[in-house]
């Protein structure tokens, strides 16, 4: 559960913990083999293997990820765009909601 600062934002909170239990429940990787900031491709994602992955974080996390990001690269780098798509989701679901 992400913390607070003392505005009330919300702060940093990764996702990259629940994105090494997503590849480990679907491509059955040991998150602890994980270096958030080694290539995936060295894992063994290849293209059509991180367009699949894309899908399954849409899917899991209920976001809309944008086009194919040269940031992600890396887990580390995958992490950081999820935080920021789910943070700007979050945003947008509370100024639609009335009295925002």
């Amino acid at each position: 559960m992400p913390g607070r600062d003392e505005d009330g934002r919300r702060t940093h909170m990764s996702s990259l913990k629940e994105l090494q239990d997503l590849i480990q429940e679907k491509y059955g990787i040991d998150p602890a083999t994980l270096d958030p900031d080694e290539s995936m491709r060295d894992k063994g994602f290849d293209s059509l293997a991180l367009v699949e992955f894309l899908f399954e974080i849409e899917d899991r996390f209920k976001i809309s990820m944008p086009d194919p990001d040269p940031s992600i690269e890396t887990l580390a780098g995958l992490a950081a765009v999820v935080d920021r798509v789910r943070a700007e989701t979050a945003a947008a679901g509370a100024a639609q909601q009335p009295g925002a």
